[in-house]
């Protein structure tokens, strides 16, 4: 199989799904409206609610999204081959992913703006709310810990990309003045910005940083863990508008650009596929693809992160509801496509099948790694772009990614412990909440060594954590279309799927976990597990209610356009 003919299927159907698929939710399922008041306007504080350009918003939505976990769950999926990858991220995005991400922000525009863990407890019960928060609270952690190590591990083995990945967020800060303060054309700002970005990344590759074997007592690794962390926390106490925002509307253009460069690579070269369709040959030790195909590609097909950014950031920048399609369905194309480029990289980036099955000898092998090093090749060989600079260009999207995404978790994450303080009847700053998830963050992540590698340790889990939450906050939106008469298959079909085939796999791995004497994993799972069954026991209860009790009222916003129409 040529690599150009499966990029221009895996384009085109996550296109068709964009401007015919999305749309149909958006004017007949979710019934968006240009004329409705959302948070962003109603509650505008300039910290948390910011009416935003949709574009700006769409990239802040979208690299903080599309973290790491698009790249690493498609790069270890293709195990099993190729086929079964395309097909979960293609199929995936059109009917799963763009459907629970406009969904996910849709239910918070009708509801102030609350966050989807707030939105349990109005739709599903206490219970359900507070079970939900768990696992919310467990997923963030995952989230926050494991990327920190990611990115910490591409900064010491690709050196090139320490000047980027940090000018990035002068360029960032620069830009949000610009944009909010001066007053500037967002065109002008968005191309001297992408400018910029490419030229820190040329710097870079001519000026690697490399940190000494030890800094303060730690690991060069466990030092950029600790950095990460404290940078993160001191971003996510700042107004969105000055450097959240920013930086991930300008990571997202350059991140575009990058996808585009490994695009149109593959256009040029055009290199075969030489894993297989379906791998028969698969290494000792690798689990069934059935169901574990569809928890390791989480990010990329369909995610419930995405559903707690939707709700917990997005939401409160959102102008206008209708821009919701774009943000919310095509950032998760946006995720999609980048997935793809994933299994491309991973599959046409080797010169023989002999090569690619030494890289995937083991299942999780690949990952970054095999992105980065098959990638780079594809760029090189398309467009002659020198080896290194390919690496770095491919390593800086994959640590940009990552660490937007933890920006955006560690801000989430906080929101959650206030969230859960005030349930108890006490109020929490954000100061103390911030401190509270960092001592979380860097306890777990130099819990078994100094290191810092400690945020891996429960990482297995974190495809399964994520594919519940998905399955759980479709439950909330099936409830939200029952209660207002419209269907809800669009989001009960990925529901059932993706909460049968999350639960297995929890099932398969409360196995391993016991078998492996691995305590800690399998009383999290088991935790999670049981939470997830209840919530949606709950939720089942309110569909059933929802059926029988009278309709909600239409919002008067909603009513005055359906006797217009």
């Amino acid at each position: 199989m040529n690599s150009l003919l499966l990029a221009a299927i895996g384009i085109a159907m996550m296109l068709a799904g964009y401007f015919l698929y999305s749309k149909y939710l958006g004017s007949r399922v979710y019934r968006l409206n240009a004329r409705l008041r959302t948070p962003a306007h109603e509650f505008r504080d300039g910290i948390d609610f910011v009416p935003t350009n949709k574009y700006v918003l769409w990239g802040h939505h979208f690299t903080s999204v599309a973290g790491a976990a698009p790249i690493v769950g498609p790069a270890v999926a293709v195990i099993w081959g190729w086929l079964p990858a395309f097909l979960w991220v293609t199929l995936g995005t059109v009917f799963f992913a763009g459907m629970h991400d406009l969904g996910a922000l849709w239910a918070s525009i009708r509801n102030r703006g609350q966050s989807i863990g707030t939105l349990s407890g109005r739709y599903i019960g206490a219970r359900g709310r507070n079970l939900f928060l768990v696992v919310i609270f467990l997923l963030l952690l995952m989230v926050n810990t494991a990327f920190a190590v990611v990115i910490g591990g591409l900064l010491v083995n690709t050196p090139t990309a320490v000047i980027p990945v940090w000018g990035a967020i002068l360029v960032a800060l620069l830009i949000g003045q610009a944009i909010y303060r001066w007053k500037l054309n967002l065109v002008a700002v968005s191309v001297i910005g992408v400018v910029a970005l490419y030229s820190l990344i040329i710097l870079g590759d001519n000026a690697p940083v490399v940190l000494p074997e030890t800094v303060m007592g730690l690991s060069a690794e466990a030092f950029w863990v600790l950095v990460l962390f404290l940078y993160a926390g001191v971003a996510s106490m700042l107004p969105v508008w000055m450097l959240l925002q920013p930086r991930d509307y300008i990571n997202g253009l350059q991140l575009f650009i990058g996808l585009g460069i490994l695009y149109v690579s593959v256009l040029i070269a055009s290199p075969e596929i030489v894993a297989p369709a379906m791998n028969s040959n698969v290494p000792e030790g690798t689990p069934s693809l059935v169901p574990l195909l569809f928890v390791t590609i989480a990010c990329g097909a369909i995610s419930g992160f995405h559903g707690i950014v939707s709700s917990g950031t997005s939401a409160k920048q959102l102008d206008k509801e209708t821009d919701a399609r774009f943000v919310g369905y095509f950032g998760a194309v946006g995720e999609g496509l980048l997935a793809l480029g994933s299994i491309i990289a991973a599959t046409a980036g080797y010169r023989t099948l002999a090569d690619w099955e030494a890289v995937y000898s083991a299942f999780n092998q690949g990952g970054v790694a095999a992105f980065v090093e098959g990638g780079g090749a594809i760029v090189n060989a398309g467009l002659g772009i020198p080896a290194s600079l390919s690496a770095t260009i491919l390593a800086t999207m994959a640590v940009l990614f990552a660490a937007t995404t933890m920006d955006t978790g560690v801000r989430l994450q906080r929101y959650v412990v206030q969230e859960a303080v005030g349930l108890a009847g006490k109020r929490i700053g954000t100061v103390l909440a911030t401190v509270i998830v960092l001592a979380f963050g860097l306890g777990l992540s130099f819990s078994i060594s100094t290191d810092g590698a400690g945020g891996m340790r429960i990482w297995p889990l974190f495809g399964t954590t994520n594919q519940i939450l998905a399955g759980l906050t479709l439950s909330i939106v099936a409830v939200m279309l029952m209660r207002k008469r419209r269907s809800p298959l669009p989001a009960l079909v990925p529901l059932v799927f993706v909460f049968s085939m999350s639960v297995a796999a929890a099932i398969v791995q409360v196995g391993q976990f016991y078998s492996d004497g691995d305590w800690l994993l399998l009383g999290l799972d088991l935790v999670i597990l049981v939470a997830a069954l209840w919530v949606i026991v709950e939720a089942v209860g309110s569909m059933a209610r929802a059926r029988r009790e009278p309709a909600d009222e239409e919002d008067p916003v909603d009513a005055e356009a359906a006797v217009e129409r």
